[in-house]
């Protein structure tokens, strides 16, 4: 696609906060059981869901998995562990689970809008991991307050250079590995985004070297999945298997220092290495190192 008409709609995904505010949102994904196991239709959930506090933030992922993507909050954690034991309570019979990769084999797409008809039929010309990826995994992703002026650029810099070592630190799946099978030119789990100073340049060469199977600059950019996301105001950590509570507290715990810590941001962003191979070694499970304390 052509780099001239993706620059604008890039620009503005980095237009950055105008405040440095320190909220922290979670977008939580389960997978979703029946109590014998098998597969259980959206609707059914969106019907048993009716009336829980957690209603208003439920959406579904295209096997069926459910993504609760709660407001920022200073307090996300215990907003997730409020809405999510609710929203247990109402699914007699229907099991939550931050399981990373669903054991089940065949999981059908649930979701047939033309958008996921698509991105199935681009994924299967690469391979089986996309349809993976769709129908069976689950991550917990933190969004963050994202700065203006230097801090900000310093934010996007670091949580791409520490996420090797995160998921190494906190993934427990081959889900990373997963992602790294998708479509390497539409997930960029490599240094591509760090090679220029201007981030926007970068994630416009990004954008312009994947395929595009929607059409429009917006669409296709829409179908970009790297493991930092710029939100325009925000960022969306993306590289993180489903947790449980406690090392999600963890996670967040570590990326609140990162983003919102100056002293401990620039510490990491001059020890930190940008070395190609660094996400693969995370998914292989040999990546041992952490973010600089």
């Amino acid at each position: 696609m052509d780099p001239r008409k993706l620059r604008p709609i890039v620009a503005g995904l980095f237009a950055r906060g105008r405040r440095r505010t320190v909220r922290v949102a979670i977008e939580q994904e389960y997978v979703v059981s029946a109590a014998d196991g098998g597969v259980v239709p959206i609707e059914e959930v969106r019907q048993a869901a009716a009336g829980s506090l957690a209603a208003p933030y439920l959406t579904f992922e295209p096997g069926g998995q459910v993504e609760l993507s709660l407001p920022p909050s200073l307090e996300p954690l215990h907003d997730l562990r409020v809405l999510t034991a609710d929203l247990r309570r109402r699914l007699s019979g229907i099991t939550l689970q931050p399981i990373p990769v669903d054991p089940r084999k065949e999981v059908p797409l649930q979701l047939t809008s033309a958008r996921y008809v698509a991105m199935q039929r681009h994924f299967d010309r690469i391979g089986p991991a996309g349809r993976r990826m769709m129908r069976r995994t689950a991550s917990t992703q933190v969004c963050l307050d994202w700065w203006p002026g230097r801090a900000g650029l310093e934010q996007w810099r670091v949580l791409n250079l520490a996420g090797p070592f995160l998921a190494a630190r906190f993934n427990r799946s081959d889900r990373l590995a997963t992602w790294l099978a998708v479509d390497p030119a539409r997930t960029a789990f490599d240094e591509r985004l760090l090679r220029d100073d201007d981030p926007v340049a970068s994630y416009t060469a990004f954008a312009a070297g994947a395929t595009a199977f929607l059409d429009g600059p917006a669409g296709h950019v829409s179908t970009l999945f790297p493991p930092v996301r710029p939100r325009g105001t925000y960022l969306e950590v993306r590289f993180l298997d489903a947790l449980q509570p406690e090392a999600a507290e963890q996670a967040v715990a570590v990326l609140r220092e990162l983003m919102y810590d100056d002293v401990r941001r620039r510490k990491a962003l001059r020890e930190l290495p940008c070395t190609a191979g660094l996400w693969r070694a995370a998914a292989d499970g040999v990546l041992e190192q952490e973010p600089a304390a």
